[in-house]
């Protein structure tokens, strides 16, 4: 429900209102535009209107606390960026100026979003609400505009207004799912399915006060999911450094938008390709990470072979990989981006696991090694834009002593529920994942330990089927029972043909 406000109570905004009021305002847009062009426009707006509540908030405080001061003395106190604990408003862009107004809205919009960015209090959202032109009447008339600019205007989005600061970024995840169900392959560009993020995130456990690096980052879907594990265990979110960078611009700053929703003020997304212009770098030298969380593009073709070949950054050592199959350039950037202590899980598609050429070598010095820790098959049909079975992959540099030299095997392909035109984890189904990669042993027909010493044997194919056993026993037939049987049903065909014939003799019939 709305804001409601009277001396006795106070009724905040709660998450699935929050949900509603936002797939309004995308019912608005839908028809003129596709999910990935409106997305832009809805997530420019709830932050717009989101920083704006804030600091009304904190402007009415600084008018209450210094309001004996004169009108003169006030309005410098009230209107000096550097007194405002996040961001800072023009005057230009607050949102009073836009809810009554009917005529060239998006204009003012993109000069209100100009006037935010260039604001020094802003540094921050440098480039980051820009990436939408709201000044295109043809895609967006003034009369849209002002529907969903009642939309939020109906929403209080200040901590004081919400039921917790979370729900905007639970909203803004739900929002994100939705464009992704309702833009196929496009929509779902940015988005991890939320099973599959957390589940790895419960493989490898972060807690705070590590670093953490998405090096294809989309919206920042798995740093979240970092955010809410460690908070899930009591610890200070805050206290995590989290990274990442994403080569799409407009995807870029969703993820910059979707940390400072999350109330992450420090989190580092930087733009650009991740093999070609890597920015996770002091100088000649890669920066590392304790944890790698990622889900790189499947089989990406045109990938930066070229920079790979020469191995500036040391990326590459264990080979290059293939020009059609980028999957292994962006593991091993990944590894390489791992300090001596570090861990990472990451999404690769099958075939990275068993085909030879220079795959097959790179995958032969990763585990002679002992980098790999465990391989883990998942469902058909579980990411947008993908139908096919992924694995996840988890390399370790620093593998506990009764875990060297041996690799986890988990078959979790058949655990699933349908959930529409897609398949979906269950908490069962990630729990039976987990539960199996913390024992770190065999389970019937699910899970199996290898040693590099059978893989060496196979040659270093880590085709999941190869080590987990899943056929299906065939029934064991008692032979003798079988004959016996049959000799009873003689009997008893025989029996049976002599009562016909008995009756077939009383009726003058010929008999059988």
């Amino acid at each position: 429900m709305e804001n409601i406000t009277s001396e006795k109570t106070i009724i905040k905004l709660d998450l699935p209102t929050l949900e509603k009021k936002l797939w309004d305002c995308a019912d608005v847009l839908r028809g003129t535009l596709n999910s990935t062009q409106y997305m832009e426009y809805i997530f420019g707006m709830l932050f717009l209107k989101r920083i704006n509540d804030q600091f009304d908030a904190e402007h009415a405080d600084k008018q209450i606390k210094f309001k004996n001061l004169p009108l003169d003395a006030l309005e410098q106190v009230v209107e000096d960026p550097k007194a405002y604990q996040n961001f800072f408003i023009p005057k230009q862009a607050r949102w009073a100026k836009f809810k009554d107004m009917n005529l060239n809205i998006g204009a003012e919009l993109d000069k209100a979003f100009k006037a935010i960015e260039d604001e020094p209090r802003n540094v921050e959202l440098v480039g980051v609400l820009t990436t939408a032109n709201y000044n295109d009447k043809e895609r967006v008339p003034d009369g849209k505009l002002n529907q969903l600019i009642q939309i939020f205007d109906s929403m209080n989005l200040s901590n004081e207004g919400l039921v917790s600061p979370d729900i905007l970024g639970d909203a803004y995840m739900y929002l994100i799912k939705k464009f992704a169900d309702d833009g196929g392959q496009k929509g779902g560009e940015f988005y991890t399915p939320t099973q599959i993020k957390d589940v790895m995130v419960r493989l490898i456990k972060p807690h705070e006060n590590l670093t953490i690096y998405d090096p294809c980052a989309g919206s920042g879907g798995f740093l979240v999911s970092a955010i809410e594990y460690v908070k899930a265990q009591g610890q200070n979110h805050r206290n995590l450094q989290l990274f990442g960078q994403e080569i799409n611009l407009t995807t870029w700053a969703i993820a910059k938008l979707n940390m400072l929703l999350h109330d992450v003020s420090g989190a580092t997304i930087w733009k650009g390709d991740t093999i070609r212009h890597p920015q996770n770098t002091d100088g000649s030298v890669l920066r590392t990470f304790d944890m790698v969380l990622s889900n790189p593009p499947f089989s990406l073709k045109n990938w930066g072979r070229e920079v790979a070949q020469k191995n500036d950054y040391g990326r590459f050592n264990y080979g290059v990989a293939p020009a059609s199959y980028g999957d292994l350039a962006f593991v091993q950037h990944m590894l390489a981006s791992l300090n001596t202590k570090g861990i990472m899980a990451t999404v690769v598609p099958h075939g990275i696991l068993f085909r030879g050429g220079e795959e097959g070598k790179i995958r032969q010095g990763l585990l002679e090694d002992d980098l790999f820790e465990a391989v883990i098959g998942f469902p058909q049909n579980l990411f947008y834009g993908a139908s096919i079975p992924a694995a996840v992959i988890i390399l370790n540099k620093n593998k506990p002593t009764d875990r060297k030299g041996k690799v986890l095997f988990i078959e979790a392909s058949r655990g699933f529920v349908k959930d529409g035109n897609k398949n979906k984890l269950t908490p069962e189904n990630i729990d039976h994942i987990v539960g199996a990669y913390d024992a770190f042993g065999d389970e019937d027909k699910f899970a199996s330990l290898a040693t590099l010493d059978q893989i060496r044997k196979n040659d270093y194919n880590l085709n999941i089927t190869r080590y987990v056993d899943t056929s299906v026993e065939e029934e064991v037939i008692d032979m003798d029972a079988v004959i016996a049987r049959l000799s009873q049903c003689e009997t008893e065909l025989a029996t049976s043909k002599e009562t016909i014939n008995g009756f077939l003799k009383q009726l003058g019939f010929e008999q059988i």
